[in-house]
This record gives structure tokens, C-alpha cells and sequence, in this order.
């Protein structure tokens, strides 16, 4: 996802007021199926929470129930709460709030959606997001010549799905100062037309020409777009969201929400790396009892690969004059691993492309062996990620088990990129790419997110990318290799107990176990067993967080 694209929006609508209940911390939960994600003992007939930790998770008989309050499950099937491991929480809250691309079918649909918000907002920029080509019948990425039809005169700036492209009309090129004499930035490039002209397109890198003409959200519209994102979530069933390219200027705000009881879900920060060393030299932050923990930094070694950003070894197979972009280098991020590992902050590092994850392989490995773990305050415990891994060579699946490194991988982008991953990559690449299985199967951790707001981000999406690899329709294609799909249970460590592992929490979240806090996350599905195509169809009926009930929908 783009680092700062909708950050900076102007928010066009309404304030947003996060429905929250809240009672008491001690609850009974029964009438339903319990999976406590415990192999021992995997179900549970009754829970039990005081103080917002469980106490009791077994059978009836025997549960200290008296006095408590019922939470009546109605049916329902109750698991350890799930967890988004790698999303954008102001990303989610933008696009509540701003022009919403997704899902149109056609450049024509996804114009007239512009017209339309243009003629309800008349004066200021347009910024909106979620569009994506590969299903359009035109076949092609938007350009400046199709915004100026459908908002003459106006300043547009619509991100591609994939947060990794912008489209701005004419009018910001003109104001933005991009010519067809424009450089491309390293790590961007300015896409042209056959007579050597912007076309409008501008990848990677090249989005911060026109970031200048974003309007400039003050606190009071951050805010909002904050909790707009924290509700949605909650409504989804999330109780924790591991919030990537966190704005480091951001996080006294959130943590001041925090403090205010405006955050419902647990928030695990991975902040800008404009903000590394100052993390770095203050160390971890921790606010609210855990309600915001910061501890780690986000980098990007890479670009995607819709946008053809995500580097390669070899050239794309359907553009072979390019093989993507790096976007940094590794002189650039050196100071900052190492000075990570000795102040004890985590790294987690946007890696899509073969080069890509294998570079930084290759960096982490170096920085590993620079800073010995007697100078680390974690030991030999850094808990390192590369976020999406998402194209490997098989032959480095061995680095993540040695060295190792988790995998915080997003299932629905197998589902949404099957459709133009093989022209993109050839057959061969594809026994590298989406390899949630391969990687479990070797003892990684896997942390599952959804990398939302480019994808849904509904947890039921992701559980049912995991463990049926085909799109909504059903439809998977010759040789996705479906062997990458994983089981069930393997399905549901990835979005509960391995996001507690990667955030340094698994011996309080991740599993129902009796000393842990009470995050629940209830479905009107039993996705253990409920058949694969059925899986997207379900809803979050329950969401509790700390032993308090965030969404209810019973």
C-alpha cells in the first residue's frame, strides 16, 4: 500500500461515531461451539471471563458460572479473537470516507462513479482509491485523459487497488509540474503515452510528484478516519489489527484515543520509517494496557506486482523491458536493522518480487550476523518479517525456517491475483508464489492479514482464501498450485495464534486458554467444518475484546 496516499484526504462526509458496548469484564459464554485453538483440548462448552482474562474454558460442569453475567451464543461458533496482521488502519478509514473505486467493473463504471462525486463535491481536490484493471473488459490502467472527461478541470488522484499507483488527471499534472521532461524518482516511474507524454499513471515512487496536491487532513479528520476504520473492523470480527505504515506522527493521537477509551481492538503498530530512529532511540511504546503497542518499523524493498512494481529477477513475462522496481537499497536500510536489533525493534519489510524477498534475505541475514545477540535485548528472539512474501524461489524457504523469519502473508491476494499473476510471472515462478503451505509445513510462522484497504478485509475472505486457494466465484485456474492451500486448523493458527506470536503476545492472546485475555471472535459459521463455498457467505456475530463487547450482532 502506498505510504501516505489517502493519509493526507480531506474527509467528505459526515462524522463517524464507533458504536461500542461495553459491560462488564466478567461474562459466561456457552450455547454454541467453542474451538479454543488448543490441540489438547481443541472445544470447550463453556467460557468464563473475569477482569477481561479467562479464567475457566471447558466442560458445564464444574465452571465457576455464579453471578455472572450470560452471554448467550445463540448458536454462534466462538474462537480466540482474530487478528489482521497486516493492514492500514487510516487506509481502512479513508476509504469510508472518501471515493470508494471498488468493485467497478469497467473504466466506463468507474468514471461514472467519479462524475458522480464530483458533481456532489464541486470545489477542492477528488482523492479516492480501490480501482483495479485486470477484470475490466478495456483491459488497461486508467489515464488522465479518462478523469478529465468524467471531472473536467479538476484535480483527481485515484490509487490503484494495490495502493502501489495513482491516476491524476491533467489539471495535477499541470499543478504537480510533471512533464514528459519529469525524471522518474528511484523506486518510481511516470508511465507515458506514444507520443512521449504522462499519461497519468505514476507507480511507486513516482505517487510523491503529485503528493503535494493532497488536501491536508487536520487531527479532528484523522481522528474520524480512525474510528471509522476501527468500527468497520470491529463489525468484521477483528479484535486486533497489526496496523502497517502507521504514520510515526500519528501515534501520540492514537495513543491519546487509546487513553480515551476510542479504541476498540488492539493495535499493534509497524510505523513509517520516517519515525525509525526515533522509535528506535525511545524503544517499544505500550498505552492502555496494550490497547497500542509500537514496536516496530516498516520498510519496502519493493513495489507490487499488479502495477509491475514488485521486483523480479527476471524480466515480467508479459513486459519483458521491465523487472520491476527496488525501492530502497541496502546501505539505505543497514543503520536501520541494525540499530533495531539493538534497541530491540522489530522489522518488518514489504517484499513482493523473487529479488525483492530474496534482497531482503540477504539484508537481514547480514544484519543478524553484524549484531551479535549478546547486544540484542531480545537475544536470538527478534521475531524479523517480511510483509507479504508473497513470490519466492523454493530454494529460500529454507531462510525463513533458519533464520528465521515470519511470513505475514494476505490469502486473499492469491484469490484476487490468480487472474493476472501467471501472464505476469510464467508457470515456473507461480511453484515459488502464495506458498502458505510450503512455508507451514517447514515450521514458519505465518502471520495472516489481509493488506486491507487494498483488499475487503474481511476475516471469512481470508480464512476462505487459506483453505479453498480460489477466487469468490469459485473459480481457481490451471495450475494454481492448489497443494498451497492450507487446513483448517492451520487456517486459524494463521489469523489468531501466529499474530500473537508475531507481535510478541502469544502468552496472552491466540487461544482460549484459562490466564489469557478474553478476545473472542464469534461466527454465525462453524468455519471448522462448514463447507469451503459457504465460508464467505458468514458474518461476525459477536466481537469481544478484553472481556468487552465491541460488536454485537446476535
Amino acid at each position: 500500500m502506498t505510504r501516505s496516499l489517502l493519509l493526507a484526504a480531506l474527509v467528505a462526509a459526515a462524522p463517524f461515531s464507533a458504536p461500542l458496548s461495553a459491560p462488564a469484564q466478567d461474562m459466561v459464554l456457552r450455547g454454541g461451539i467453542i474451538h479454543t485453538g488448543v490441540e489438547a483440548a481443541p472445544t470447550a462448552e463453556v467460557v468464563v471471563v473475569r477482569d477481561g482474562r479467562i479464567v475457566w474454558a471447558g466442560p458445564a460442569a464444574g465452571a465457576p458460572v455464579e453471578g455472572l453475567p450470560l452471554v448467550e451464543l445463540n448458536g454462534a461458533t466462538l474462537f480466540p479473537g482474530f487478528t489482521d496482521a497486516h493492514a492500514h488502519l487510516d487506509g481502512i478509514g479513508w476509504r469510508e470516507l472518501t471515493l470508494n473505486l471498488e468493485g467497478s467493473a469497467s473504466v466506463a463504471e468507474a468514471m461514472a462513479r467519479l462524475s458522480t462525486w464530483a458533481a456532489s463535491q464541486p470545489e477542492g481536490p477528488i482523492v479516492g482509491r480501490g480501482w483495479i484493471e485486470t477484470h475490466w473488459p478495456e483491459g488497461r490502467f486508467l489515464t488522465r485523459q479518462d478523469l478529465d472527461a468524467a471531472a473536467p478541470g479538476r484535480i483527481v488522484l485515484l490509487a490503484r487497488a494495490d495502493g502501489h499507483a495513482v491516476v491524476a488527471s491533467s489539471p495535477a499534472l499541470v499543478a504537480a509540474g510533471v512533464t514528459a521532461a519529469t525524471e522518474a524518482p528511484f523506486g518510481g516511474e511516470i508511465l507515458k503515452d506514444e507520443a512521449g507524454q504522462p499519461n497519468g499513471m505514476l507507480i511507486d515512487a513516482a505517487e510523491n510528484l503529485v503528493a503535494g496536491l493532497m488536501p491536508q487532513a487536520g487531527a479532528a479528520a484523522t481522528r474520524e478516519a480512525y474510528r471509522a476504520g476501527l468500527s468497520v473492523y470491529a463489525r468484521y470480527g477483528w479484535t486486533g489489527i497489526h496496523f502497517m505504515s502507521a504514520p510515526w506522527r500519528d501515534i501520540p493521537l492514537l495513543e491519546q484515543m487509546a487513553e480515551a477509551g476510542e479504541v476498540p481492538l488492539k493495535v499493534y503498530n509497524s510505523i513509517t520509517p520516517d519515525g525509525a530512529m526515533a522509535l528506535i532511540a525511545g524503544g517499544p511504546r505500550d498505552v492502555a494496557d496494550g490497547r497500542i503497542i509500537t514496536r516496530a518499523v516498516k520498510l519496502f524493498a519493493d513495489g507490487a506486482l499488479g502495477s509491475r512494481g514488485a521486483s523480479l529477477y527476471e524480466p515480467y513475462a508479459d513486459a519483458p523491458w521491465t523487472s520491476g522496481l527496488m525501492q530502497t537499497t541496502p546501505e539505505a536500510v543497514r543503520p536501520i536493522y541494525q540499530a533495531g536489533l539493538r534497541a530491540g525493534i522489530q522489522m518488518a519489510t514489504h517484499a513482493i518480487g523473487d529479488r525483492g524477498n530474496g534482497s531482503v534475505i540477504d539484508w537481514y541475514e547480514e544484519a543478524l550476523a553484524a549484531v551479535p545477540p549478546a547486544e540484542r535485548p531480545n537475544g536470538t528472539d527478534v521475531r524479523w518479517r517480511i510483509e507479504h512474501a508473497q513470490v519466492l524461489r523454493p530454494s529460500e524457504y529454507a531462510a525463513f525456517h533458519t533464520l528465521p523469519i515470519i511470513a505475514s502473508m494476505q490469502p486473499s491476494h492469491a484469490i484476487g491475483d490468480l487472474h493476472f499473476a501467471p501472464a505476469r510471472l510464467g508457470d515456473a515462478r507461480l511453484d515459488g508464489a502464495y506458498a502458505w503451505r510450503s512455508l507451514a509445513e517447514r515450521g514458519v510462522i505465518v502471520a495472516g492479514g489481509s493488506d486491507a484497504p487494498v483488499e475487503r478485509g474481511d476475516p471469512l475472505i481470508e480464512f476462505y482464501a487459506a483453505v479453498a486457494r480460489r477466487d469468490l466465484e469459485g473459480f481457481q485456474g490451471p495450475d494454481w498450485r492448489p497443494q498451497e492451500a492450507v487446513d483448517r486448523l492451520t487456517a486459524l493458527r494463521m489469523f489468531t495464534l501466529w499474530p500473537a506470536y508475531a507481535s510478541f503476545r502469544e502468552a496472552e492472546l491466540g487461544t482460549i486458554q484459562v490466564g489469557k485475555r478474553a478476545d473472542f471472535t464469534a461466527f454465525d459459521i462453524d468455519l471448522m467444518t462448514v463447507p469451503a463455498e459457504r465460508i464467505p457467505a458468514g458474518r461476525a456475530i459477536l466481537t469481544i475484546v478484553d472481556g468487552r463487547i465491541v460488536h454485537d450482532a446476535r
